[in-house]
């Protein structure tokens, strides 16, 4: 009986590259969510935080199975990014 193992193929160029793009990317959300409290309060900003990491966590499931569709997550984070700090603006009367 012999046993081979499995072999692996090596990912294509542009599937690293959405990866890396992705996670450029998911970086630069990081920091404005982290920045975030000049204008949230602490708790927005956690859970602010705790979306952050999900989509972090979203977006390494996704390099293994879907790498093309990587930079999704991260312009999905800053849609809720976004989302949240306008509402919080125009409803709960943030400011600066």
């Amino acid at each position: 009986m012999t046993g081979t193992a499995p072999t692996r193929s090596r990912p294509s160029p542009s599937n690293i590259a959405a990866i890396v793009v992705a996670a450029i990317l998911q970086l630069g959300v990081g920091f404005f969510t982290l920045s975030s409290g000049l204008v949230a309060p602490l708790w927005a900003v956690l859970v602010l935080g705790v979306v952050w990491i999900a989509a972090v966590v979203i977006l390494v499931r996704l390099a293994r199975t879907r790498p093309l569709l990587t930079p999704l997550v991260p312009l999905a984070n800053a849609a809720v990014w976004l989302g949240v700090l306008t509402f919080g603006e125009a409803v709960l009367g943030w400011t600066a």
